[in-house]
């Protein structure tokens, strides 16, 4: 089934669904727009920029100048969408789930888990490798958590914009790592031990020798393996 058009006039929806239809048809995805855009597209609604900002909250992931340095301080980019939130039963199963956080519980959460993402591990402020000029931001997100009784909770745990969007159905599984750690050496395991007690991973020397040897030019890091033939 296709989405709506933003612009149906017979669609009984609000200005958040409307600038949500708008961004997929109008802007696209991966691009940048302005409030002066935003501004001619819902001509004498004055709060549609921050329902456009609203849309955050149900998964749709929009950068600013302040994670995008590449974007001017009148632009966002629209990177990816979340929860269709013109469908009525959408909106309302992430609105019920969703709850208040207390800045309290956020500073918690974030402390308990380092301020690291717990989907990708990227730390809050950090930019993302694949693009440097995104810094990772930082939200906490309720989740499934599938115990080893079997039994499944809600828990709230950090996420970068990235992983939280458009994922409001990820669970996490207790069994599922515990498999994983069952299938290490023994050595990986005293290793990752480390890791979790320090709250961040190690460098291996394999990790050092690559992240030095990506640093030279591409002829000298040949000449230089040759040596090791």
């Amino acid at each position: 089934m296709s989405d709506p058009r933003w612009d149906d006039k017979q669609l009984k929806v609000g200005t958040m669904a409307r600038a949500a239809l708008w961004l997929l048809q109008v802007v696209g995805e991966g691009n940048a727009f302005t409030k002066e855009q935003l501004r001619i597209a819902f001509p004498g609604v004055s709060q549609a920029d921050r329902r456009v900002r609203d849309l955050r909250d149900y998964g749709w992931v929009l950068d600013t100048s302040v994670s995008d340095a590449t974007l001017a301080r009148d632009e966002q980019r629209f990177v990816r969408r979340g929860v269709d939130v013109w469908v009525p039963s959408l909106r309302r199963a992430v609105e019920f789930d969703s709850g208040t956080v207390s800045n309290k519980e956020r500073e918690a959460v974030f402390a308990a888990n380092g301020y690291q993402c717990v989907s990708c591990g990227i730390a809050g402020g950090e930019a993302y490798p694949d693009r440097p000029s995104e810094t990772a931001v930082l939200a906490v997100s309720r989740r499934t958590m599938e115990l080893l009784s079997g039994r499944s909770e809600r828990v709230l745990v950090p996420e970068c914009k990235r992983c939280k969007s458009g994922t409001a159905t990820r669970t996490y599984s207790i069994p599922e790592v515990r498999a994983l750690l069952e299938d290490l050496a023994a050595e990986d395991l005293r290793r990752i031990r480390r890791w979790a007690l320090k709250g961040v991973r190690g460098t291996t020397s394999l990790d050092r020798a690559w992240n030095g040897l990506r640093t030279l030019p591409a002829n000298e890091r040949r000449k230089l393996l040759d040596l090791f033939d």
